[in-house]
C-alpha cells in the first residue's frame, strides 16, 4: 500500500455533529454537501481557508447532490421533502438557486431545465421501494441507470414515455442498493448497503441479467468495515474503490482493474493514513492531473491528500 499525507483540511465549526455527507468534484474544485444543509464551495490549494461559497439549501433534510455542468459549476441538491434544486455557483448567493422542483416522492422525475422547471417525464413504478441511487449513461444520456432499496438495478430508455416499456434492462442485486453506476459503455457496478459487490454487462450477450463478477462481501475480500462508493476512472481504465475501517482509522483506495476480467488490485493501493480518526469516511474524489485525493467524512472535515513530495 502507498500512504498519501494529509496536506490540508477543513472542519465545520459548529458545535452540534455536523457530517460531511458527499463531495462533488468541479473542474474550480471540490463542492460538498453536509447535514447542517449546507452546499459550500471550496478552493483546492486551501481548504483551511474555509468555502469560497457556502449555501443554505432548501430541502428540510439534504440527502444527495449531481454537478450537471462540472466546467461551469452547476450543481442540483435534492432532499427528503422531495425537493430538486439547481445552483449556479458562478452567482451571487442570493441569486444562486436557479431553477427549484417541490413535491415530488417515490418516483423518477425529469425535468427540463430551459424552461419553467416543471415535469417533463414521471416514472412512478420502475422501482417497488426508495430509489437510491441516478445515473446517467457516460456517452448516451438518454440512457439512465436506477438502483433501488427494492435490490435491482434498472437501465431505462427516457426516450420512451410508456412506463410499461421505459425499462429496457434489469439486473437484480438481490440485496438493498447503495450505489450504482456505470463502469463504462456496457458495464455496471452495485454496491448493496450490506457491502456485497457485483459487475453487470449490458451487452447484448449478457441478456440474462446475471452478474459478470460477484465479489460478495466486501468486508471480508478487502478486511474493511465499509465501502465508501466506487469510482470509475474518466480514462477508462478501471475504477477505485473506497473502503474503510473505522476501528483501525484506516482508508484505502484499491483499485479495480479490466484485463481479460476484472480484478482487485491490492498492490497498489492507496491509504489515507489516519484517515478521518474512528468516523465513517463519507465521500472520496481524485483529480488526477493534480495528483490529489479529497475526503469527507463523519467527523464534519473535508481533507486533502497527496503523495509525499
Amino acid at each position: 500500500m502507498y500512504p498519501l499525507t494529509c496536506i490540508d483540511g477543513y472542519r465545520i465549526p459548529l458545535r452540534e455533529e455536523v457530517y460531511v455527507l458527499d463531495i462533488i468534484p468541479l473542474t474550480s474544485g471540490p463542492a460538498t454537501i453536509s447535514s447542517d444543509q449546507k452546499l459550500s464551495v471550496f478552493n483546492p490549494t486551501n481548504l483551511s481557508a474555509g468555502p469560497q461559497v457556502n449555501l443554505v439549501t432548501r430541502h428540510g433534510n439534504i440527502t444527495c447532490a449531481k454537478a450537471y455542468d462540472v466546467g461551469n459549476g452547476v450543481v442540483c441538491t435534492a432532499g427528503e421533502d422531495g425537493s430538486v434544486s439547481m445552483w449556479d455557483l458562478r452567482r451571487d448567493p442570493r441569486q444562486a438557486e436557479v431553477a427549484r422542483l417541490t413535491g415530488w416522492h417515490f418516483a423518477e422525475i425529469f425535468m427540463d431545465v430551459r424552461s419553467t422547471p416543471t415535469p417533463k417525464l414521471h416514472y412512478k413504478e420502475v422501482h417497488s421501494d426508495d430509489v437510491t441511487e441516478l445515473n446517467f449513461h457516460p456517452s448516451d444520456h438518454n440512457i439512465l441507470l436506477s438502483g433501488s432499496t427494492d435490490g435491482l438495478v434498472n437501465i431505462c430508455d427516457t426516450r420512451i414515455t410508456d412506463e410499461d416499456e421505459v425499462v429496457i434492462q434489469t439486473f437484480n442485486h438481490d440485496a438493498s442498493i447503495h450505489h450504482a453506476s456505470f463502469l463504462n459503455d456496457t458495464e455496471v457496478f452495485a454496491l448493496s448497503h450490506d457491502e456485497k459487490l457485483a459487475l453487470y454487462d449490458m451487452a447484448e450477450n449478457h441478456e440474462n441479467g446475471a452478474a459478470t463478477t460477484d465479489f460478495g462481501d466486501m468486508r471480508s475480500v478487502l478486511g474493511c468495515q465499509y465501502v465508501a462508493n466506487v469510482s470509475a476512472k474518466s480514462n477508462g481504465a478501471g475504477a477505485v474503490i473506497g473502503a474503510g475501517a473505522h476501528e483501525k482509522e484506516a482508508f484505502e483506495l484499491v483499485y479495480l482493474t479490466k484485463g481479460q476480467g476484472w480484478n482487485l488490485d491490492r498492490d497498489n493501493s492507496v491509504g489515507l493514513p489516519g484517515a478521518h480518526s474512528s468516523e465513517i469516511v463519507r465521500s472520496f474524489c481524485f483529480y488526477d492531473e493534480a495528483q490529489m485525493v479529497f475526503s469527507a467524512g463523519e467527523d464534519g472535515y473535508i481533507k486533502a491528500w497527496r503523495p509525499n513530495a
